[in-house]
Formats: structure tokens, sequence, C-alpha cells
């Protein structure tokens, strides 16, 4: 099969209970909808491995490493940051999260017309080189960026970020790296509130309460897709968040699946006009659980 969903059950046992926003019933919610809709028979699963210390530090200070390992409660939780808290399984989770994204780079690099999905938790674009923060204790997509460039020599990695809020870890650690082109779209202003500064491999789309995915779509139709596509990606890297849709009270856009699909679809011919087809998307937000699951497929729908 040339579609594969790489997770593992442990990235469901970081839970810090039902009242929190990003807990395991994302994840459950995902897979049946993708048994549901009939999806499920037509992609492979793999399991996924955890990341070493010197892969995280691929995109994460040595001491910050450190410091989330030495924090890793035996009982009860920890605060790393005012919307970050750990409890005795999240480290476990975490380094399975960014392992997933190792595994699935290997995956799509070893084959032709590849896409991986990451269906992983807790999520990773918020988290800075040294600083945890937003749910997210590691940066996923940056370590498989980094990875990708030093494990397969490539000189060209696009990273689209089409969640909801906008990944500021991501944009910190590859910052000024011309080996990768970012891409954020995201609600403004909202959380973490980023400036609107861009640079030559930084881009973002902010759009205002309320737009729907028209916003979106005409945005990136004409502020990215020719900017990409003279970049000429080897790799197509995805901060797949669905926070965005209209079911999700997390923020205030107004996306559908089909917005979803329609992304989907430009990254997929961007990936096959520069990058033999490859793809790798990783789950960051998503709140409402249908529309997550829904989102999911009608990503996944689109890639196959």
């Amino acid at each position: 099969m040339s579609m594969v969903i790489f997770s593992h059950p442990a990235c469901n046992k970081h839970n810090l209970g039902s009242d929190h926003p990003e807990q395991p019933g994302r994840l459950h919610a995902i897979f049946d909808q993708l048994l549901s809709s009939g999806l499920d028979y037509a992609i492979s699963h793999q399991t996924a491995t955890s990341a070493t210390d010197d892969q995280l530090a691929l995109a994460h200070d040595k001491a910050y490493i450190r410091h989330v390992i030495a924090k890793n409660p035996t009982e009860g939780s920890v605060w790393l940051d005012d919307d970050t808290a750990m409890m005795n399984r999240s480290l476990e989770a975490a380094r399975l999260a960014a392992g997933a994204a190792i595994n699935a780079v290997d995956w799509v690099m070893q084959r032709d017309n590849a896409q991986a999905f990451c269906a992983i938790r807790p999520p990773g674009h918020h988290a800075e080189r040294a600083q945890a923060m937003g749910f997210c204790f590691f940066n996923n997509i940056a370590i498989a960026a980094k990875y990708a460039l030093q494990q397969y020599q490539l000189s060209r990695v696009l990273i689209l970020d089409f969640d909801v809020h906008h990944g500021n870890g991501t944009e910190q650690i590859v910052k000024d790296d011309a080996h990768i082109l970012f891409c954020s779209s995201f609600e403004y202003p909202f959380y973490p509130h980023p400036d609107l500064t861009e640079t030559r491999n930084i881009l973002k789309l902010p759009l205002a309460a309320g737009s729907d995915g028209a916003a979106f779509r005409h945005g990136v139709t004409t502020k990215w897709l020719d900017k990409i596509e003279a970049f000429g990606p080897e790799l197509v890297l995805v901060s797949a968040g669905f926070d965005a849709h209209y079911e999700d009270d997390m923020a205030n856009l107004k996306w559908q699946e089909a917005d979803y699909a329609w992304i989907a679809g430009e990254l997929k011919l961007i990936a096959n006009r520069s990058a033999n087809g490859r793809i790798v998307a990783c789950l960051e937000g998503g709140y409402a659980h249908s529309a997550l699951g829904r989102s999911v497929v009608a990503m996944l729908k689109a890639w196959l």
C-alpha cells in the first residue's frame, strides 16, 4: 500500500482527564471514522517506535530534553508551562509521537508515491527549542524535517501547518534554515499571539475570526503556491491540525471537511511535482471529535 498510519497505543496513556481538550478520545474518534468510512481497509498500520535523545536533539536543546525527562512524575502531574502538564506516561507518549514522525519519514523516503499520517499525541508544533508550550513537549514535525535533511541528504523540505494556531515552535526552530520552507495559516489575533513578520523561509497566512475555507483557499492560492513551486520541495511535511473546523469551539474559523480535502489535494500535486509523491502529516490540534475524525478521513481520501 502507498499509505500508512503510524501510531502507538501508549500515545493514549498521556491522559490528563476527560475535562482536558487534548485527550485520548481524539485518537479514538479518528480510528472510529476510518473504520466507519471504509478507508481503514485501504491503509496499512504501523507501530511507532520511540525517538532517542539524539533524535530529539535535532530540534531541541539537550539541556531542555534532560529537563523534560527529569520532570516526568511518578504520580500526579507537573506543569511545564501554563497550558502543558505531564503525568507519569506523558514522556513515553511524547517520545513515541516524535518517533512516529521519524518512522514516517523513513517509510516514505524508501518508497515511491508514498504518504504517511502520524495519529499521535501529544501534538508538537508549539514546542520551542527549549520550552514546552500549548500541550506540546517535543516538536514532532521539526524533528522530522531535521531528520530528513540529515538522514537522506535532502536540500529542500516543505512544512505546511494549517492548524488554527500558529506553529510558533516550528517557526523558532527552523527560522533561517534555507533548507526548510515553513508555511503557516492561523486565526489572527489568537493564541499563541504571533507577530506577522515573514522571512525568506517563513510564510504566514493570518485569517480573521469567522473566516471560512474560501479565505484560506484564496490565501494559499495567491500567496503560497508559486513560492512553494519555486522552492521545489523534495519532501512535504504537514502539521495537520483540524481545529479550524466550524464545529470546533476552541477557535473561531469556519472550515469544513471539503477544505481539508482541498489543501490535501494541493499538497499531493506539490509532492507529485518535486517530491516523488512523498508526504508525511502529523496530527496537531482538533478537539471536536466527530469533526476531527471526518476531516482526517477527508484528507486521507484526497491522497488516495
